[in-house]
């Protein structure tokens, strides 16, 4: 009789029998013979005249067990593919519970048919599921001690198969614990229910239906199920093509495979002695000639062992694609598509033969990895160093290339031999890959330009650019604030180029990346708005905010995403929503996944459509069809015209600012933002074409120790060449993207985003400087002190202002106020044609008391001689103590 083990299965010790239990176990057996005649008649007549006693109490034994089984679907490995350029399909890794692959009737060898009958059941084909005589000859075999052979015919070895397949197949462990033992039972009832359960089975299918579900189910060893597996394990070929002496070595481990697998030495020569037992009853059954049998018998057993390795470190080792490999994993293990736990998902991705087409491209993924590999190394010391790219299809989300500088293995005996390894996948938030994000640095004010845009600004307006100190929190409008306002309080910033200053378009503000320009950008608009685009980017925190109280801000509290909290620690979040701080719209201070930041960056070159991350182009069971999982959702976070602004203004960045280096070298637009953060801890080039987007990132990837024993993300080492290997591995991804998909030039955008807005400066002489102020701020314009100055306005009233009043000056540009000390006079009028002497009657009635004269030739000062001019001018204000120089017309008689 066939034994199904299990890794969970014992060996159970037999307690020798005594004469009494020797002759209950025959009355037993008697029972059992009447009971099994019961039942195949039952199969063969429909309607049964019973008599006896005896017969009637067996009938009642049998009469209420089920009567069907239903074979179900079988456990079978699901792989992970990507496909190539020339669509060829690769397989990337495969993930099981059992490795089994179900093959039909023709795909097996007849030598393996022939022999599986010829030992386990010689009347299979006659019989109805149940073999009376060797049933009858069993039990009472084994009711006297003898215990020489089974009774199960391959019908009913394949009904308990199903039986302990149906029993692994439950996810709840208590319950399939339960199942299995229940399955493995060795009494009177579990024979009776094999016996009903086969008579159904052989009613409902083909006798070859049934041999094949018996050699597709069984098990041949480890977590091997199913002749082809066992054909490919052990001797690297498919059941179609084993021989005959290797059929009968095949069908051998099924009887006892611990003892008999071929891949344990020692296990060789019981496997031989069985094989060739089976061969004897292939002879004895006409399957065989004496021929064949000689030879077979003949050859020795000599697996060639093709083990077929489980897991994503077989994706990293072929194709440097472990980490995107375990990301899809883990897609799938978080797919609600695929069971309501995250037990339940694992234990249905284990077992569930699914085909998983991938979206990835090969030859963008070989791209970015070689550039990573060239330029930045696995590990550095005195930093924990890392890269990551990450590519997304504008308009679809589809995941086309995911690199990183350190390699995927997740196996715990190596990465403790090799820290060049690591598990965590730096491209993805912390449940897709154990990374808690980087921050953006200036990445992040692309966004706060899309605000802009969206709320009527042109990128050709002007604001002020300088580095400041002392900003009022509550210069920023919040109306999701309860005050209407940021904060309370002042903060200051500096610009990482001081080479530029003043007033400054907001496209050289982007280009160059000036904080001081996003600042007075973000002054004009609502802080709130601003996050409120974030989040419709489906920009968020790679992993949960810490929630910081009142306690640690009055301790002092610092980490790098500690930035304005301290301030605030009302604002503080355990969950992936933004940080809103005003140092976050032009520094991303929050941690955020490379992919987040493609596919946020994907919405400015396709139309403000943004659509989340998918690694997934289909998946297949094992019969082709479809199986539905979570696919890419789409959403309008921005409106066409503003995502063609932004595009307009990135592209901008690249043709005239600091991403020059992600101009294309097949002359594809393309539009970037770089970024670094404080200390070179990160640094970043976004961009895309209108195809695909990417993001890569290159930094600190976690804190190292110190000398002093502390921990800090700030390298004690020169970073080097490092902070510019981002503008190495971003143009070798998207050049081959470029060479792939092509790529067209990004939507003109709307005439009010590239306007240039001009504004008439008001006369504002006689106010004050706050009510002048208000009004030129209301205008658009920024607003300069330019100090005291003579005029004979009253004092402290605006005196004048340059752009002087009725002017017409382009929207953001700065205007002076200059503020009056009181103590200037006007310079009379029809001083000109007058002499000298009335002239100087006439200033000092003024208040001027220094007069000069001069003459416009030479000759004597004659004071009765008419002035030409004066100086200062007639009508212009003077300080009432300066000289008032008349020159007179001397030359004249």
């Amino acid at each position: 009789m066939t034994r199904q083990t299990s890794p969970s299965s014992r060996v159970r010790s037999q307690k020798p029998r005594t004469a009494g239990g020797a002759l209950g176990g025959i009355l037993g057996a008697l029972a059992m013979s009447v009971i099994a005649g019961v039942l195949v008649t039952a199969a063969v007549t429909p309607v049964v005249a019973l008599s006896g006693t005896a017969t009637k109490s067996a009938v009642g034994i049998f009469e209420n067990l089920p009567d069907h089984i239903d074979p179900g679907r079988l456990a079978e490995p699901s792989t992970i593919y990507a496909t190539g350029a020339d669509t060829t399909v690769y397989e990337l890794a495969t993930f099981y519970d059992q490795d089994r692959e179900t093959v039909k009737w023709d795909q097996i060898s007849q030598f393996v048919k022939d022999a599986a009958v010829a030992e386990e059941d010689p009347r299979f084909y006659t019989h109805g599921g149940v073999d009376v005589l060797a049933t009858s000859r069993a039990l009472l075999q084994n009711a006297a001690g003898q215990n020489l052979s089974g009774a199960s015919t391959i019908t009913m070895q394949y009904v308990r198969n199903v039986l302990i397949q149906d029993a692994i197949a439950i996810p709840d462990k208590e319950e399939q614990k339960k199942a299995y033992n229940d399955a493995m039972r060795q009494d009177v009832d579990r024979k009776l229910k094999e016996m009903k359960y086969a008579i159904s089975i052989e009613k409902k299918y083909p006798k070859d239906e049934i041999l094949l579900g018996y050699l597709n189910i069984a098990l041949y060893g480890r977590q091997i199920y199913g002749i082809e597996s066992a054909a490919q394990h052990y001797y690297s070929k498919s059941a179609s093509d084993v021989t005959l002496a290797e059929a009968a070595s095949l069908v051998a481990i099924v009887n006892n495979p611990s003892k008999l697998q071929i891949d344990v030495k020692k296990n060789i020569p019981a496997n031989q002695e069985r094989r060739d037992k089976i061969l004897g009853s292939m002879l004895n059954h006409g399957k065989i000639t004496q021929a064949q049998y000689d030879e077979a018998v003949a050859t020795k057993v000599k697996p060639k062992i093709k083990e077929r390795v489980a897991g994503c470190n077989v994706a990293e080792d072929n194709f440097g694609l472990g980490h995107f490999c375990d990301y899809v994993q883990r897609y799938i293990k978080a797919d609600p598509s695929f069971g309501d736990t995250p037990e339940e998902r694992e234990f249905n991705f284990s077992r569930g033969g699914y085909q998983i087409y991938t979206t990835i491209d090969l030859d963008m993924q070989a791209a970015g990895l070689a550039a990573t590999q060239q330029t930045v190394p696995r590990v550095m010391d005195g930093i924990d160093v890392g890269s990551a790219s990450s590519s997304v299809e504008v308009g679809t989300g589809k995941v086309r290339a995911m690199v990183q500088n350190r390699p995927f293995n997740n196996a715990e005996d190596f990465l403790k031999s090799n820290p060049d390894f690591t598990t965590v996948n730096y491209n993805t938030d912390y449940e897709l890959g154990g990374s808690s994000g980087f921050q953006v640095g200036s990445t992040f004010k692309p966004i706060t330009l899309a605000e802009w845009i969206k709320t009527g600004h042109s990128v050709r307006d002007i604001v002020n650019v300088n580095s400041r100190k002392g900003v009022p929190y509550q210069s920023f409008q919040a109306s999701c604030m309860p005050d209407g306002v940021y904060s309370y309080g002042t903060f200051d910033f500096s610009n990482d180029n001081e080479g530029i200053r003043g007033n400054q378009s907001v496209l050289t503000v982007i280009a160059n990346s000036i904080n001081g320009g996003i600042v007075s950008m973000q002054q004009k608009m609502d802080l709130c708005g601003t996050f409120e685009t974030a989040q419709a980017l489906g920009i968020h925190r790679a992993s949960d905010q810490p929630k910081w109280t009142q306690e640690d801000a009055d301790a002092g509290a610092t980490t790098p995403d500690m930035v304005g909290k301290i301030k605030n620690p009302t604002l503080h979040q355990q969950d992936r929503d933004l940080t809103m701080v005003p140092s976050n719209v032009y520094g991303g201070v929050d941690e955020i996944a490379p992919i987040t930041m493609a596919a946020a960056y994907a919405a400015f070159a396709g139309d403000g459509k943004v659509c989340t991350p998918v690694p997934i182009e289909q998946i297949l069971d094992d019969d082709g069809k479809q199986v539905p999982f979570t696919k890419s959702k789409c959403s309008q976070a921005i409106a066409p015209e503003v995502a063609a602004g932004v595009a307009f203004t990135l592209e901008n960045a690249v043709t005239n600012g600091l991403a020059k280096h992600a101009l294309s070298s097949t002359g594809v637009p393309h539009l970037a933002k770089t970024g670094t953060t404080d200390d070179v801890v990160d640094n970043w080039t976004v961009g895309a074409s209108s195809k695909v987007a990417t993001a890569t990132w290159v930094g600190n990837a976690g804190p190292v120790q110190l000398a002093d024993g502390s921990w800090s993300r700030v390298s004690t080492m020169p970073f080097g060449g490092l902070m510019y290997a981002d503008q190495t591995i971003w143009p070798a991804i998207m050049n081959t993207a470029d060479a792939r998909y092509g790529g067209d030039a990004f939507p003109q955008p709307d005439a009010a985003a590239l306007r240039q807005t001009f504004v008439t400066v008001p006369d504002l002489r006689g106010k004050s400087f706050e009510e002048a102020s208000d009004a030129l701020t209301q205008l658009g314009f920024a607003v300069n002190d330019g100090g005291e100055v003579d005029s004979s306005v009253a004092q402290g009233r605006v005196a004048g202002t340059d752009p002087e009043g009725g002017a017409s000056v382009q929207l953001g540009m700065s205007v002076t106020v200059k503020r009056s000390n009181g103590e200037a006079s006007v310079v009379p009028d029809g001083l000109v044609g007058s002499s000298g002497d009335r002239a100087a009657g006439v200033l000092r009635d003024a208040g001027f008391s220094d007069v000069e004269f001069t003459c416009d030739a030479r000759g004597k000062v004659d004071r009765k001689k008419d002035v030409v001019s004066v100086s200062p001018d007639s009508g212009s204000e003077a300080n009432s103590g300066k000289t008032v120089t008349l020159t007179l017309d001397c030359g004249k008689d």
